[in-house]
């Protein structure tokens, strides 16, 4: 009787391990500190990525349209990075309407 309590407890024991366990937030990486160089690199390396872009503020930036959903186009992003207030990063997605028809 005693051996069937030993996977139960081995169980709740990981249970616990795994909740009470700390959740390290994973970092975007900031274009403040990169130059615009390493910036673009890292967008046209991962096809798509969230980057930082000051305080507080980030977006997704994408390399292609393969990158956005069926419906949305591409929408060219300058961002301030270490060395370059304005520098080319790659492209966000969004969604055209008569709105925002130009994309801003």
């Amino acid at each position: 009787m005693q051996l069937c309590r030993v996977p139960q407890l081995a169980a709740a024991l990981l249970l616990a391990t795994l909740v009470t366990a700390p959740v390290e937030a994973q970092a975007r990486p900031d274009t403040l500190a990169l130059s615009c160089e390493e910036a673009a690199a890292l967008v046209t390396k991962n096809g798509a990525i969230v980057l930082g872009t000051g305080p507080n503020i980030y977006d997704r930036y994408v390399s292609q349209i393969r990158y956005c959903s069926g419906a949305e186009q591409l929408k060219a992003e300058w961002v301030k990075t270490r060395d370059n207030p304005q520098c080319f990063i790659g492209y966000t997605c969004y969604v055209p309407s008569r709105d925002n028809s130009l994309g801003r």
